[in-house]
């Protein structure tokens, strides 16, 4: 049996964030893939480059935004932390610090934790903007919090922007709970980039010209890779394998449990974006203005899209689509599979902060001091018509629709959930036998 519903919708979408408890972090999961699912609104379908809505700070938005649970978190060069509604970009809550917040938040079991150049780690309740505790760093913190199995694991930068040799120079595990050190990791320079955690290991590199993989538990250095440059990108972890980028213009990969080298891939300037891994293919800018296509087991190049100016930006991909910001004010779509551009956006000022994606949005920061959402513009959404199986026959009725991601339900008079949006209209169902 089957249903044939017709469905007018009026001339206006609205975006539903599932309802379920989620976590976020900075490229979207503690192996820091930048991989998203994109929850659009139909299998092929991707987000447009309308801008849904924008968010107004007093500061640049180096910041990369997590999304979870209906909010977007974002820090901002004017010392806040904002929670702000991620389907009308309504603020919720903001919290100050004593110092710019250049770091990205982290979100878990409803808490966000993020870093401020006032030397601090906080933990601020995700639903009210109330701090939990705050962790005292012994210098600046630009680095963007990973948290897994309750632990969270950040790094320390800079003393002061006038002395640079002061920094404790340590990667912090932190207990989500209580906000105790449960051990520190001191090493040879700054720590500035963010720490992957994967398997049990914690990756994060440093000025020093390492990349360091330390236990996850007891804080004790499984090996390093010493490269001499800084690290600046943070790295990522797929398939046993350690991404990273590095000043020397190189991108390598790095057997994630003895730390030998793989390949290398040479770029044209400093690699300083973190790598995007997905379907065997990595995906890295570089301050040559390029964004990368490399195969992820052989290192040789698939693609390269040029932009207008350097990518400090790192890539995220959502349903074959690569996004990533450039310093030529845009945030560009890119088909992942052949380096095409699909759309761009253009900002106000260089894009360095990373893209988020949910449920069809991108979210993504300015240096022209805004946190961007953009998708579909919602004149160019106006029927939807599909087939759907159904357990009675024999009769007609009509009712009201709604549509929301990943479910498919039905209530009386009528209740049916589509992909990826919602939509409110009404219906006409048509009962007939198979």
């Amino acid at each position: 049996m089957f249903i044939i519903l017709c469905l007018i919708i009026p001339l206006f979408f609205v975006p539903v964030i599932p309802a379920s408890a989620e976590d976020a972090m900075f490229r979207g999961n503690p192996e820091h893939t930048g991989v998203y699912d994109a929850g659009v609104i139909e299998p092929g379908s991707e987000p447009g480059n309308a801008e849904l809505w924008r968010f107004s700070t007093e500061g640049i938005v180096y910041s990369s935004p997590a999304v979870a649970d209906g909010i977007v978190y974002v820090g901002s060069e004017d010392k806040n932390v904002y929670a702000i509604d991620a389907v009308t970009g309504e603020e919720k809550w903001r919290f100050s610090t004593g110092d710019h917040v250049f770091s990205s938040p982290a979100v878990a079991d409803g808490v966000v934790y993020f870093d401020s150049e006032d030397k601090n780690l906080y933990a601020i309740d995700a639903v009210t903007g109330e701090e939990k505790w705050r962790f005292a760093m012994g210098g600046w913190a630009y680095s963007s919090p990973a948290v897994v199995n309750g632990i969270v694991y950040a790094g320390n930068s800079y003393e002061s922007v006038y002395d640079t040799t002061g920094a404790d120079r340590s990667l912090y595990a932190i207990d989500a709970a209580t906000g105790k050190e449960k051990w520190r990791f001191v090493m040879e320079g700054i720590v500035d980039r963010s720490p992957v955690v994967a398997d049990g290991i914690v990756y994060i590199g440093c000025s020093d010209g390492n990349l360091y993989a330390i236990d996850a538990e007891t804080g004790k250095e499984k090996w390093r890779f010493d490269k001499a440059d800084w690290v600046f990108s943070s790295p990522a972890v797929a398939n046993g394998i350690v991404y990273v980028g590095n000043e020397d213009k190189n991108v390598y990969a790095i057997d994630a449990l003895t730390g030998k080298e793989k390949w290398r891939f040479a770029t044209d300037d400093r690699v300083v974006s973190s790598p995007a891994i997905v379907d065997g293919i990595v995906y890295a800018g570089s301050w040559d203005n390029n964004l990368y296509a490399i195969d992820a087991l052989t290192g040789k190049e698939k693609w390269r899209f040029t932009t207008g100016d350097r990518v400090v930006s790192s890539p995220v991909v959502a349903n074959s689509i690569v996004y990533v910001g450039s310093e030529d004010n845009n945030v560009y779509a890119i088909d992942a599979a052949t380096g095409k551009e699909k759309w761009r956006f253009a900002t106000g000022d260089d894009v360095d902060s990373s893209p988020a994606v949910a449920n069809g949005v991108i979210y993504v920061g300015s240096n022209d001091k805004n946190l961007y959402a953009i998708g579909t513009n919602p004149s160019s959404l106006t029927t939807v018509s599909t087939t759907i199986p159904v357990a009675d026959e024999g009769s007609t009725t009509s009712g009201t629709a709604t549509a929301q991601p990943g479910q498919a339900t039905r209530s009386a008079p009528l209740r049916y959930a589509l992909f990826g949006a919602v939509f409110v209209a009404t219906g006409i169902v048509i009962l007939k036998r198979h």
